[in-house]
């Protein structure tokens, strides 16, 4: 194989004998023309599968590359990532291995519907359901494959070698089918569990976002002020001073804190489980011990009873010290329904200072986990999203 070269001198004429340039090198190669002639001779000698076909019988390792979406056009992280790919089939080539390199596409996820969304000219779900949803994923199907023939020019001239005629893409039937085997195998191990997190939350496409959905636009993320807010309510009454829930303050979560100054009472309810749960001095959750041997101190916060991981459960705030004279209630306000009467807990909350050792129990008879309960109309919430987790709307 020869490589293109400038002439050697001003007018073309031959170099000097013994010359480097006589030699064949020159000093301004034409490094464009070089690859092109390096990528059409591995091409047309099928140097890459001959590659693997030397190798039948040897050890196999088989390298599954990271599929881009191909409803757009490669950019410099990929050139980067790229590289960083091509170094391991090669290296197990060296170690004398059958390496197969099978390249993928990336069909699936918000980008993929997004750009559809675009070419379509969608702007609301509602015109989404309108058109059907098997026309909106036919034409999905369509966009994400629209740039495949950009993407291998680009990987081929990074001198790449990956195999695109056996590529897979995560729309195929088959692929979705190992994807489910495989999270079988983890379900049937144990390995997969069901659980909460707070996630953003695109309000536009009613769907939640993930990290890395956040961070593919300059303008994916918006802040935006909420203009709920959670209140405190004292536990008050003969039956919260008998069970020393005088420190005790019940969060109540609403939408509409302008109605706050009227609110008296809090509504709640006897078949309701309520959690005196913990958190630290600067406000996050306290993870030290169990729940029943932290010391109280500062402020209790929103969270979920981590002593009882299988319910889930509203909570209650508590204070560890005693409210300041400013603020301390002078009367029991005029609760709703049955709230100071009804109101009930398995333990006292314990004196401010105070710290219970392991194995202790603050009631000799019930749970170490404190219940309030009382009436309510409301139902338990179910904790998928932070929203309903901390919903105890204040009554006017």
């Amino acid at each position: 194989m020869t490589y293109p070269l400038t002439p050697p001198t001003p007018h073309g004429a031959e170099p000097a004998e013994g010359s480097a340039f006589g030699l064949g090198v020159t000093p301004s190669p034409r490094f464009p023309e070089i690859e092109e002639h390096v990528l059409a001779y591995w091409k047309a000698d099928d140097t890459f599968r001959e590659s693997i076909r030397q190798r039948e019988g040897a050890p196999e390792w088989v390298f599954y590359d990271g599929p881009p979406f191909a409803n757009g056009l490669p950019h410099y992280g990929h050139l980067l990532t790229g590289y960083a790919k091509d170094v391991f089939p090669r290296f197990e080539t060296m170690r004398g291995k059958q390496v197969h390199r099978r390249f993928g596409w990336d069909t699936h996820g918000l980008p993929a519907e997004l750009e559809a969304e675009r070419q379509l000219g969608i702007t609301d779900k509602s015109q989404i359901e309108e058109m059907g949803v098997a026309a909106f994923n036919a034409a999905a199907k369509e966009s994400v494959l629209r740039y495949t023939g950009e993407w291998q020019e680009y990987v081929t001239r990074q001198a790449r070698w990956v195999d695109f005629d056996d590529d897979y893409k995560t729309l195929d039937p088959s692929f979705m089918e190992s994807v489910i085997w495989a999270f079988k195998q983890l379900y049937d191990k144990g390995l997969a569990y069901e659980g909460h997190r707070v996630l953003p939350y695109c309000w536009r496409d009613q769907t939640p976002l993930s990290n890395h959905e956040l961070r593919m636009d300059d303008d994916v993320y918006k802040a935006r002020q909420d203009q709920t807010v959670t209140v405190t309510f004292p536990l008050v009454g003969e039956t919260a001073e008998a069970l020393q829930l005088t420190a005790v303050r019940a969060l109540a979560w609403t939408t509409t804190p302008w109605t706050l100054p009227t609110n008296m009472a809090l509504a709640v309810g006897p078949d309701i489980e309520y959690a005196v749960v913990p958190a630290g001095p600067d406000g996050a959750a306290d993870g030290r011990g169990e729940p029943e041997e932290r010391e109280l101190s500062a402020e209790y916060l929103l969270a979920i009873d981590q002593s009882a991981p299988t319910r889930r459960t509203s909570a209650i705030r508590t204070r560890s010290r005693p409210w300041p004279p400013s603020r301390a209630p002078t009367a029991a306000p005029s609760w709703r329904g049955s709230a100071t009467t009804a109101c009930g807990t398995t333990t006292p909350t314990p004196r401010p200072g105070a710290r219970r050792t392991r194995g202790e129990s603050s009631s000799p008879t019930t749970s170490p986990r404190a219940r309030a309960r009382a009436s309510c109309t409301r139902p338990l919430p179910t904790a998928r999203t932070t929203r309903r987790c901390a919903r105890r709307r204040a009554s006017p």
